[in-house]
């Protein structure tokens, strides 16, 4: 759809209509000899009041839950198998079984957001390159059956050897976990989405680092804790620089971000995320530091998410956030085209 198509302005059509009258007092030509304007403000109405594009129907808080347990648990899987490798037994068990948590409880969101079990079989049937959505379902079950078996095997007591080979695999799968919902979201018509496609990655990456860390952080005693905490407030410091990149720069587009219960969300995740870093850099020396700045760095993630989704349903409702940025990239190649011919 072009910018113009469905669009109507107050008082007239889309196309600019200007009455030209000479002298008087009604309006039309002064002594200055411009041209007044006939047209008032824009109005952004569609066709019988419907919207541009469709509002995902994604369930909430299903679907804000899994974009936040994915990613807590692609980075805890990595953690894991960082102390499979460093021998770091109980940093180890910690991280997967976090890891293990959050994947199946992925799979449960996805499934409830989904309606029936079997239609998440069915997304396996086929493997498309091109979707976001197909590729992330196979990033998801290998995933999620790789860290349920490394915690299987752990209690089961079998050889360290192959828990190990399992813990490694999924840690293989971990890194996709944490960003690929990102270009999910991206990859949709949706305003607020689609706009920040280059930061949204970031944002994920280091929300998800931030959730791991700080939640295996938490559960790992502090002569073992210091590469979660390490990973935790890298991903703090991540998180709160893509935020600003994500929710500014984008002209219209940003303002979903600034209003309404995404910029309440999102406040508080920046609180929530800013407040735990700086509790992690007296983890070091305090268990209770260490599991109140987990905590902390959790709820910031889980915010993250929320603010991020709720901005995105919002600016899906309002025409105005599709044609605005629509006329801005035709005029744009626009006066490209006018000055390479001028050359």
């Amino acid at each position: 759809m072009t910018a113009g198509n469905g669009w109507h302005r107050a008082g007239g059509s889309d196309v600019t209509r200007k009455r030209r009258k000479r002298g008087g007092s009604d309006g039309g030509w002064g002594t200055g000899g411009r041209e007044a304007s006939m047209v008032g403000a824009a109005e952004f109405e569609s066709y019988y009041g419907r919207q541009i594009i469709k509002t995902p129907v994604w369930k909430t808080p299903e679907v804000p839950l899994y974009l936040f347990l994915g990613g807590a648990a692609g980075t805890s899987s990595i953690i894991g198998a960082l102390g499979e490798l460093t021998d770091r037994p109980r940093l180890a068990r910690a991280a997967q079984f976090t890891a293990s948590g959050g994947a199946l409880g992925s799979v449960v969101l996805l499934i409830l957001d989904l309606g029936r079990p079997e239609r998440f079989l069915h997304m396996l049937r086929v493997f498309k390159p091109t979707s976001p959505l197909s590729v992330g379902s196979y990033i998801l079950a290998p995933f999620s059956a790789l860290t349920t078996a490394t915690v299987g095997i752990r209690l089961l007591g079998w050889l360290p050897a192959l828990r190990k080979l399992a813990a490694l695999a999924s840690s293989v799968f971990g890194g996709p976990m944490t960003t690929y919902t990102a270009v999910l979201l991206s990859d949709t018509a949706v305003p607020a989405w689609h706009e920040a496609h280059l930061e949204m990655p970031f944002l994920f990456a280091g929300s998800a680092m931030a959730a791991g860390g700080g939640i295996t952080m938490a559960l790992t005693p502090l002569a073992e804790s210091g590469p979660p905490r390490t990973v935790a407030l890298a991903g703090a410091v991540m998180e709160l620089a893509a935020s600003q990149r994500v929710e500014h720069g984008h002209g219209i587009v940003d303002e979903p971000y600034h209003e309404g219960k995404s910029a309440a969300l999102l406040r508080a995740a920046k609180g929530c995320t800013a407040a735990g870093a700086g509790l992690g850099l007296l983890a070091r020396r305090s268990r209770l530091a260490a599991i109140a700045s987990g905590a902390l760095l959790a709820a910031g993630s889980a915010l993250t998410r929320f603010g991020v989704f709720e901005a995105g349903i919002a600016s899906s409702k309002d025409p105005k956030y599709v044609v605005v940025p629509q006329r801005e990239r035709l005029a744009a190649r626009q006066d490209g085209h006018a000055s390479t011919i001028t050359r």
